[in-house]
């Protein structure tokens, strides 16, 4: 089962990895400041450690550079932004102004908000004319990247130490609830703009619908939304191992809170060392990097830049709470799209009228225009359930089929073809679309102002 082997990796993780020595600036850093997380290892100790294991020592660039650094030295503008949510978790967003030479601003400000086990990185990890983010900057787009608590880039506290417990105690309702419209406040405040573009991927979609519903004053934020291999309903997923994990989601949960595994996957710089040198373009294991991707996203060799494993082991997974792996583990078994399911505690969570059930979202509050992408090989995100979610939404403006029949889920961001197949069709969406997205916020402004006249 792939949640029970995700909590493997996490407790070799707890139980070696994090047993390694920490380095001196470590050890300052957390006597001084106990709530920031562990710095990475330094260049000499991982080299170190690699002469031990036996690995070689040749590395990509790319694959060791911030996300600041990857977008610098392709010769983009680059800005780094933290933001501090009111529960205290310390969010990184990044930010490609419309500033390069040669760029005409086309004075939008777009949002791009990461799938689990992801981060902002994924947005570029692609290079100059190929990654969504820097096109977007090509077009003169004022472009930000949100970075979800938990992940590589959010991993900061005013308060809680990320080895503890109580800091992982979330789902996606919580990044859909306080990340996400923390980070667009930010945004739509040191833009001066009264509203924006929000595109997601896989979560970055649920964590929208989340939003969107739960605090419907967001939807006037939002010009419009694109949602790409959109995640609410789950009941048609196809994933075999996704789906056998679905039927042991609490003895999984069980299971986490003995070993006392709250994240998955927390990325560090072994990781790095390792995708290096097993997943490289040639390597007899590099198939089984690949393939294990594609057992749960849905095969597609012809999208996949063998070439790019190293870079993409180098930023990805970047880690996230295993409450969110069993939030959407609950919603495959269910069939339904509603809140955590805290089974006998659901009464203290929700009240004693969802004592068996926890609430479901209402989609119908999610006025904003939704604009639907959808492959017929994404192994998570299956046409029956995004047809179902189109239904359901409040303005579902179109449900897009990608032309290419063996897309998969991660070949939204990681695809050969994804700028021909989807950043050129969104891009086209939003231009097509912008008179009448933009005439209802207007509208939406003039009976707000009837509203206040007639108080």
């Amino acid at each position: 089962m792939y949640l029970l082997f995700l909590l493997f990796l996490s407790v070799f993780n707890i139980l070696v990895v994090q047993s390694l020595p920490l380095s001196s600036n470590v050890e300052e850093a957390v006597g001084s400041f106990d709530h920031i997380a562990s710095m990475p290892y330094t260049r000499e100790e991982i080299k170190a450690l690699k002469q031990k294991l036996n690995l070689t020592d040749s590395f990509d660039d790319d694959e060791y550079l911030s996300v600041p650094e990857l977008i610098t030295k392709y010769g983009y503008p680059v800005e780094e932004h933290f933001v501090t949510t009111k529960d205290g978790y310390i969010l990184r967003v990044h930010r490609i102004p419309p500033t390069r030479k040669g760029i005409a601003p086309c004075n939008r400000t777009i949002f791009l908000m990461h799938g689990i086990l992801m981060s902002s990185a994924d947005w570029v990890i692609l290079g100059p004319q190929e990654a969504f983010a820097y096109y977007l900057a090509d077009l003169g787009y004022d472009v930000w990247m949100g970075n979800a608590r938990g992940n590589t880039q959010s991993k900061n506290h005013t308060k809680l130490n990320p080895h503890h417990r109580k800091f992982w105690d979330f789902s996606w309702h919580q990044i859909g609830t306080i990340d996400l419209p923390t980070m667009i406040d930010y945004v739509l405040k040191q833009t001066k703009q009264k509203a924006l573009y929000h595109v997601g991927h896989s979560q970055g979609t649920t964590t929208f619908y989340v939003m969107c519903s739960e605090l419907p004053s967001y939807n006037k934020k939002i010009i419009a939304h694109y949602s790409l291999a959109p995640i609410a309903y789950m009941k048609h997923t196809f994933s075999p191992i996704l789906r056998l994990s679905s039927k042991a989601v609490k003895l999984l949960e069980i299971f986490s809170s003995i070993f006392g595994v709250e994240q998955i996957l927390p990325h560090n710089n072994l990781m790095t060392d390792v995708g290096n040198d097993l997943c490289e373009a040639g390597d007899l294991t590099e198939v089984v990097c690949r393939d294990t991707l594609f057992m749960i996203c849905g095969f597609d060799n012809a999208e996949f830049n063998n070439t790019l494993m190293p870079t993409l082991m180098g930023h990805t997974p970047a880690g996230s709470s295993a409450k969110q792996m069993f939030h959407y583990a609950q919603l495959i078994d269910s069939g339904h799209f509603r809140q955590y399911d805290y089974g006998l505690a659901n009464t203290l969570h929700y009240g004693p009228l969802h004592a068996l059930k926890p609430p479901s979202y209402n989609l119908k509050k999610i006025k904003a225009p939704v604009y639907l992408y959808y492959s017929r090989n994404d192994w998570l995100s299956n046409e029956k359930d995004v047809t179902k979610l189109c239904q359901e939404l409040g303005n579902c403006k179109s449900q897009v089929l990608v032309a290419e029949n063996r897309f998969n889920h991660l070949d939204y961001l990681w695809g050969i073809h994804a700028k021909q197949m989807i950043y050129t069709v969104v891009a086209d969406d939003i231009v097509n679309h912008l008179p009448k997205d933009e005439q209802r916020l207007h509208e939406a402004d003039e009976e707000d102002e009837e509203e206040y006249e007639y108080k």
